[in-house]
């Protein structure tokens, strides 16, 4: 009926019909059946709409709530959540109505980082995640669930993304993250409720790409971010990660934040205790949520190339956690794989952030969730050095195993392989007949070192080292 009318008249036809068509009411892609929303709190929900619509929400656990869109059509708006339970419905109500289902309410964690935090439980091509067979038959994992985030770089922040929720079960587990899901698994059957994972990561990302253009400029002053997307290498850019893949996550009602990258930054590690402390402040304040939780794990053992500053990375992540509030580490010293960087045992790393997170987050007492952490040291007599450690009460312990790993100097600082003892008031003797007046004390200070200095928990104490030289 249009064909005979000029291309002009077309257009503006065209143009007024799209204009007079109704508006439709839209959810920010993280909000969609099956998804996980924190329990006890005001759950922040966004989307678009008509400018100056009026959007109610209402969940059938008995709370509503609404508010009205802005001049550009945004709307957020918070719903009370009640504690955990479900499934759930939730309906959003505006110029149309959305229908969200099957939803749980419960404890929601953010999951980021670079390939370890990114590994799913099938593994890579041939890396293998140890038992991700049996994780998979779990039948408590339709009380888990992943928002997985697909790669996406940006030089602007984005508002909203792409990626869908999964449930857990046999057909799924194996795309979940595998560390991401067993720290929820531990915590699932730790408290019995539903846990929502919030999984962003890629592969050999830098933690600068995952910090925002502000907090960079006033840390790193020098450093070029990028106005247009690299050719290469992009998961490295600053800012790229996070504008396109967290960004769109920002005020999503969560407990807290795990954390397992590094290797990327080891060339940095000077910078790195600053680094991670900025970028988790930063999101703090953006999210507006508190001081959340922020545990992160310790880059494995691993040959790396030679004189790689890879004791120096652990012991400035180390570090990280008396520097950035709330925050704790899980050590894997452990479980490296040298000839992968890759370690298959993600249920230790899993179940050790777990540890930090029942203990640090939800109180619960009895539990260890650190190794020995090296406090100070003396010298003794007969030319000996005694160091002192936190978190371990009942003790040190190698498991049946010779202590090694430990190295001792003099004034010259060469560092020569040493003698050690377990004390009964748990301290540790350390000593060399090659030194006459030691002076300082390494631990697995190499790229693939051996554990072998446990607390009686079994949980590592991760590299140090008492001098500064």
């Amino acid at each position: 009926m249009y064909r005979h009318l000029p291309s002009f008249a077309l257009f503006f036809l065209l143009f007024f019909y799209a204009c007079t068509l109704p508006a439709e009411t839209k959810t920010a892609t993280v909000f969609a059946d099956h998804m996980v929303l924190q329990r006890n709190t005001e759950a922040l929900i966004w989307g678009s709409d008509n400018a100056g619509q009026t959007i109610r929400i209402s969940g059938s656990w008995g709370e509503e709530s609404q508010g009205t869109s802005d001049k550009n059509g945004n709307w957020r708006i918070k719903i009370s959540t009640p504690d955990a339970g479900g499934p759930y419905e939730l309906t959003i109500q505006g110029s149309s109505t959305v229908n969200l289902q099957d939803i749980l309410i419960g404890e929601v964690w953010l999951c980021s980082g670079q390939s370890n935090m990114e590994m799913p439980m099938k593994g890579y091509g041939n890396q293998p995640v140890f038992g991700s067979n049996e994780a998979k038959l779990n039948p408590g994992n339709d009380q888990i669930r992943l928002f997985h985030v697909p790669h996406k770089v940006s030089v602007e922040p984005l508002e909203d993304g792409e990626g869908e929720w999964l449930v857990g079960g046999p057909a799924t587990v194996g795309e979940f993250s595998a560390t991401a899901y067993y720290f929820a698994r531990k915590l699932q059957e730790a408290l019995h409720i539903p846990i929502g994972l919030l999984h962003s990561s890629w592969g050999g990302s830098s933690a600068e790409a995952w910090t925002d253009a502000a907090t960079l400029r006033q840390l790193l002053p020098d450093l070029t971010i990028p106005t247009e997307i690299p050719e290469q290498v992009v998961f490295q850019a600053p800012s790229l990660l996070y504008n396109g893949m967290l960004h769109p996550l920002i005020g999503y009602s969560m407990q807290g934040a795990i954390w397992y990258q590094g290797e990327s930054n080891i060339g940095r590690y000077q910078q790195y205790p600053q680094l991670i402390t900025d970028m988790v402040t930063a999101w703090r304040k953006q999210w507006d949520q508190g001081n959340f939780p922020f545990y992160f794990v310790q880059i494995a053992p691993y040959n790396y190339q030679p004189n790689s500053p890879t004791a120096w990375q652990r012991e400035a992540q180390l570090a990280t956690v008396d520097l950035l509030e709330n925050s704790g580490m899980a050590v894997t010293l452990d479980i490296g794989n040298c000839v992968g960087i890759h370690p298959g045992d993600k249920k230790t790393v899993g179940d050790r952030l777990a540890y930090i997170a029942l203990v640090k987050t939800y109180g619960m007492e009895g539990l260890s969730y650190s190794g020995p952490v090296y406090r100070s040291m003396e010298v003794i007599e007969d030319n000996k050095i005694k160091l002192s450690f936190d978190m371990a009460p009942n003790g040190l312990s190698g498991f049946g195993r010779e202590l090694s790993g430990f190295t001792i100097a003099g004034e010259d600082q060469v560092f020569r392989p040493a003698s050690t003892k377990v004390n009964r008031d748990k301290t540790l003797t350390v000593w060399s007949d090659d030194i006459a007046h030691p002076l300082a004390v390494r631990y697995a200070w190499e790229n693939c070192p051996e554990a072998t200095l446990f607390n009686n928990a079994g949980l590592p104490a991760s590299s140090f080292r008492t001098d500064k030289w």
